[in-house]
This record gives structure tokens, C-alpha cells and sequence, in this order.
């Protein structure tokens, strides 16, 4: 039985308070370890001992600093099948995808953060005769780092690496669901020469371990991935203290399909951007617009692809579909292909929960669902269900299918499939969304802005945006002497 603590001022430690939960395998339903299960007392050994840790670490020349983000990098690629099957463990993903996504995608993060730093430059602004002006961003000193259950160690990485790289210390809570990849990484960073106390990790639940970390006076800026309750909750504790606050949130997401789109790449595509991760990714598209001259040959297709999807052992490389996060989880997503029924949704392929035989025989897996038919006022085509469940809608014309794409509370990502340059733009230029892909999925440059509007976020990561928001922007104004 494994067990996972806290990593505070570079050491491994339990609870103050003794306690601990448990861990399960999402695949077999069972328990497999124990995770530390914080509470304010450990958030405030840890912004302790980040604190003590901050003035040091903002001094540190940037070279140094580059060269320690870059070795955590290098030992998280050489440790690539340890991580990989840490991260199928705890989340019940396929073992191929944390291999080819999750881990090497966290290990860029410090690669290309530890790179970024060294590339920030001052801006200045001349007042001709007057004066001179230069902006600094000094760092924040303390900031808080909170990350969900599906993407573990991309998403806790996403915003650790680019507030180290600003000279920030850290208290980061991972998902006490997913508790693994983020218990080894502090291992890793020991490893790379990063000081004592530049990163903590609490491990706990949102209301013990989370909000302690939000309401603590010490962290400077909150920047939370997760459901948007959650993050409408962050956001009123911040607002109380004037503290930076970013984001991350849900989505529903829509997929638009032009009768002049390349087929084959766009239905290759869109089986990925439907059921990656079992469709447990905020930029899934969980809402497939396709043009009505299409409609009757993709529906064919796509159920046809779907039906080929394997469902089984995550730890199996030839799986494409692995299970659910959690019990609870799994009770959401079939609650909502009931209630698709019940609002005159037709079930095309999947609806079921799966039982697979041996250990996996108590797994979360349910079978990768097509529904046709909803009106798209319906809740099913509203609400978040994050699970492995689409819906498929004709639609006739462009203003036709930008409103109903648009026609949600939430904007976080869009996807576009035309050949038509001008379309693309058109569209692409009309749809309320943080992110559109155009005639492709998941194609990510770090240097770019991400995040949604409306209720999917507030403010944006990646880049020099992800930069911004761990630095605070200070002007100095220097007068020209006087000539008497």
C-alpha cells in the first residue's frame, strides 16, 4: 500500500493532524494508497516555509534558475514510463496517453517556462526633454497553485513552472483525487538543486486544503483549474482580499463541420477531440455541429469509428478508452445520457456503463456515447457533463450554426473544419471563445494565451500572459537634470 505526503521546505511530511484518505484505482474501484490529508495547519508550515524561502529565490540570476527548471525536465523525460504509468494509476486514463501527452507536456513546461524567464525584457517609455520611463515585474512572492484530477501533473505543472520562472515560491495543491505524479515531482525537484521551500505541495480536499490556501493572507495570487462553482467560490475569497486571481474552468465546447472540410483528417480528428481521456478534458468537444449535406454520411461514419474504440485495461497500450475518474463521476455522466432520453435525446451507439471481467470488474468505465435528435436548448446541449458523451446537430447555414455554437454560458475552446479561407476566418472571428482551432485539435504553442470567457475563466495562462500574471508591474520615472 503506497502511501503520499506532503512536501514542505523540501521534505516529506503527514499531517499535522495524522490524517490521511484513500486513493482509488478508478479501473478496479479498489483502494491502492493513502494520501496526507491537509488542513490549514500544513498550508501554514508551508507558506512558512515558502516565505523563508522567497527573497533568495527572486535573487537567484536567471541562469541558475534556468538550469535547475531545466534539469526537472530532464529528470521527468528520463523517468518517463515511472511517471506514465503513476498518472494511468491514478486516474484511470490510458497508459498510451499519459506516455505521449500528460508527461511530456509537463516536462515542456519547465523546459520552455525555465527558457521564457531568460527572455523578459523591460519596456521603457522616453517623455522627449522630461524624462525617462522603465517598467520592472518583480515577482509576487508567494502565490497558490491549485489543479484538477484529469490532466494531474500537465495541468500542476502548467502553473508551477511559469511562477517559479518569475522568482515566485509556491503552495500547490494538486487533486486529492489524482495525488501521485504531484507527490513525485517533489522528489524530482530535490533532485535538480531547486532550494528548501521554493515549492510545497498540500495534499487535501478543496474545502480544508484549498480554501486555506485561498484565504491565506501570505499568498499574493491564486491560479485555480477546475469546475466553475469552484472557481466562482475562489473568486469572491480573492475579491475580499484584493488578491490576483486566474481561472481555469469548464467548457462546452463546440466542434463546427463544413461540407467542405477534409473528411478523412476531420473525422480521424474528431473521434480524438470527442473522447480523449474519456472525454475528461475541458477542450473535448462535447457539442458536434455538422452541416446538413454531410450530416447523414459523418453520423454513419462517426458511430462507426466509435464502435471500434477499445475499451479496456488502462495499463494496456492498445486501449483507447479507459475509465472514469471516480464512482461519483461515473453516476454524473449516465445521470445525463438518462436525462438525454428524457428530453428526447436517441441513443446511437454507447449509453452504457461497462463491466469488464478480472480485477477491472468494479472499474468506472462507461462506453463512448453518441446522442441525436436534442433540441439545442436542452440541458444536455448546456450543462457541462465532462464524461465521454456527444451530441450531433444539422445545421443548414453559417448565422445558423454560430448561434447555436454561441448559444451557452460557457466559452472555453471551438473547432472549425472548412477548406473555405474566408469561412474560417469569418466564423472563427464570430464565435464567443477564448481558443478556435481551425481544421485541427489540441495543436498547442506554449507561447500563446489560453483560457475562456464567459464562465469558462478569467484571465489567461501560457506564455507571457502566464508571466504577467505572477509578476506585478512597477514604473520607475527618472526626470532629466535641469539645465540652469
Amino acid at each position: 500500500m503506497k502511501s503520499f505526503e506532503h512536501f514542505i521546505n523540501g521534505e516529506y511530511r503527514p499531517s499535522v493532524s495524522g490524517k490521511t484518505m484513500d486513493v482509488i484505482n478508478p479501473s478496479t474501484g479498489k483502494k491502492y494508497a493513502t494520501v496526507s490529508a491537509g488542513d490549514e495547519q500544513d498550508v501554514n508550515l508551508a507558506v512558512t516555509a515558502a516565505k523563508a524561502a522567497s527573497p533568495a529565490w527572486m535573487l537567484t540570476p536567471l541562469a541558475k534558475k534556468q538550469t535547475i527548471l531545466q534539469k526537472i525536465a530532464d529528470l521527468i523525460t528520463e523517468r518517463l514510463d515511472e511517471f506514465s504509468e503513476a498518472e494511468s494509476l491514478d486516474t484511470g486514463k490510458p497508459i498510451s496517453l499519459a506516455r505521449e501527452l500528460d508527461i511530456p507536456r509537463a516536462a515542456s513546461n519547465f523546459s520552455f517556462f525555465g527558457a521564457a524567464a531568460t527572455q523578459w525584457s523591460s519596456e521603457s517609455h522616453v517623455m522627449p526633454s522630461q524624462a525617462f520611463n522603465f517598467t520592472l515585474r518583480d515577482a509576487l512572492g508567494v502565490v497558490g497553485c491549485i489543479s484538477p484530477w484529469n490532466l494531474p501533473l500537465y495541468l500542476f505543472t502548467w502553473k508551477i513552472a511559469p511562477a517559479l520562472a518569475a522568482g515566485n515560491t509556491v503552495v500547490g495543491k494538486p487533486s486529492e483525487l489524482t495525488p501521485a505524479t504531484a507527490a513525485m515531482l517533489g522528489k524530482i525537484c530535490n533532485e535538480a538543486g531547486l532550494p528548501p521551500g521554493v515549492l510545497n505541495i498540500i495534499h487535501g480536499t478543496g474545502p480544508e486544503a484549498g480554501e486555506a490556501i485561498v484565504k491565506h493572507e501570505d499568498i499574493k495570487a491564486i491560479s485555480f483549474t477546475g469546475s466553475t462553482a469552484v472557481g466562482k467560490r475562489i473568486a469572491v475569497l480573492c475579491a475580499e482580499q484584493l488578491k490576483k486571481v486566474s481561472l481555469e474552468l469548464g467548457g462546452k465546447n463546440p466542434i463546427i463541420i463544413f461540407g467542405d472540410c477534409d473528411y478523412q483528417n476531420m473525422l480521424q480528428t474528431t473521434i480524438r477531440s470527442a473522447f480523449s481521456n474519456q472525454g475528461q478534458i475541458c477542450l473535448c468537444g462535447s457539442r458536434i455541429f455538422v452541416e446538413a449535406n454531410l450530416y447523414d454520411k459523418f453520423l454513419s461514419d462517426f458511430i462507426f469509428r466509435t464502435k471500434r474504440l477499445k475499451i479496456g485495461d488502462p495499463m494496456d497500450p492498445d486501449t483507447d478508452i479507459g475509465s472514469l475518474i471516480s464512482e461519483a463521476h461515473m453516476n454524473k455522466v449516465m445521470s445525463y445520457i438518462d436525462l438525454a432520453q428524457q428530453e428526447g435525446g436517441k441513443i446511437a451507439t454507447g449509453g452504457n456503463q461497462v463491466k469488464l471481467k478480472g480485477e477491472l470488474g468494479e472499474g468506472y468505465f462507461v462506453e463512448p456515447t453518441i446522442i441525436t435528435g436534442l433540441e439545442q436548448d436542452c440541458r444536455t446541449n448546456k450543462e457541462e457533463i465532462f464524461g465521454p458523451v456527444v451530441s450531433i446537430i444539422p445545421f443548414e447555414t453559417e448565422d445558423e450554426v454560430v448561434a447555436m455554437a454561441n448559444d451557452t454560458n460557457y466559452g472555453l475552446a471551438s473547432v472549425i473544419w472548412t477548406n473555405h479561407l474566408a469561412r474560417a476566418h469569418r466564423v472563427s472571428s464570430n464565435l464567443q471563445s477564448g481558443i478556435v482551432w481551425v481544421n485541427c485539435w489540441m495543436l498547442r504553442d506554449l507561447r500563446t494565451p489560453f483560457g475562456g470567457v464567459k464562465q469558462s475563466g478569467l484571465g489567461r495562462e501560457g506564455g507571457w500572459e502566464a508571466m504577467r500574471f505572477f509578476t506585478e508591474a512597477k514604473n520607475i520615472t527618472v526626470a532629466y537634470p535641469h539645465n540652469e
